[in-house]
């Protein structure tokens, strides 16, 4: 999972929504949301061909071997999700493209799941690996959203990150579900600009699930 580059930046308010614009809904912890998430690979190689045969592996034993790493530090794995992964590299100048799993993870505080993705970091040789945890809009600790929306393909959230030169410097990119569902982490100080880079994705907001929390690349 690669690192996003920015300096974060405080804000004292931000809305969802502009009158007559719809509204995405809010998961608040215990409310549809998992108490954390693991974003994460095995795979270190660099893909930019979205034709790649590496990209139709359903990442089976590594689900099953992170779900070991989970257990064995205390955690208990809950469901997990095969993702494709569309991410602009300002190296490359061009997109890349990456199959990772979404594991949720319960029974776990901040420093546990920390620990796990340092574990995953080191055993699987990943620059980082994207942790989240959902948690009220208003807590100390909220400093992203996790925005989900369905009707979204992985050649859509290229072609958009293409086409947006803001976006993809300061989103990166997102993941999709291969039954078609937007899975896009940003800085809450982002959130207007992943508002608009979704409408781009021909989202509808009011079909939007926006998940508060604290995101983390784990090293």
């Amino acid at each position: 999972m690669r690192q996003r580059l920015r300096v974060l930046v405080t804000v004292g308010a931000l809305t969802l929504g502009t009158a007559g614009a719809g509204t995405a809904r809010a998961a608040e912890a215990g409310h549809g949301c998992p108490p954390a998430e693991i974003f994460a690979t095995n795979n270190t190689a660099i893909i930019t061909d979205p034709a790649d045969p590496r990209l139709r592996t359903r990442l089976e034993r590594f689900d099953r071997e992170v779900r070991g790493i989970i257990r064995a530090n205390g955690a208990r794995a809950g469901a997990s999700k095969l993702l494709n992964g569309v991410f602009w590299s300002g190296e490359l100048k061009q997109t890349t493209y990456e199959r990772s799993r979404e594991f949720d993870v319960t029974r776990v505080n901040r420093d546990g799941l920390h620990h796990i993705a340092g574990v995953i970091a080191k055993q699987y040789h990943q620059e980082s690996v994207l942790t989240f945890r959902c948690l009220p809009r208003t807590a100390p600790g909220t400093d992203a959203v996790e925005i989900q929306a369905p009707g979204v393909s992985a050649s859509r959230l290229h072609d958009a990150l293409v086409d947006d030169p803001e976006a993809r410097d300061e989103l990166g990119g997102g993941s999709v579900t291969l039954d078609g569902r937007l899975v896009l982490i940003a800085p809450l100080a982002d959130l207007p600009l992943a508002r608009k880079f979704t409408a781009s994705l021909g989202v509808d907001w009011s079909k939007a699930q926006v998940r508060y929390g604290d995101e983390e690349f784990v090293s």
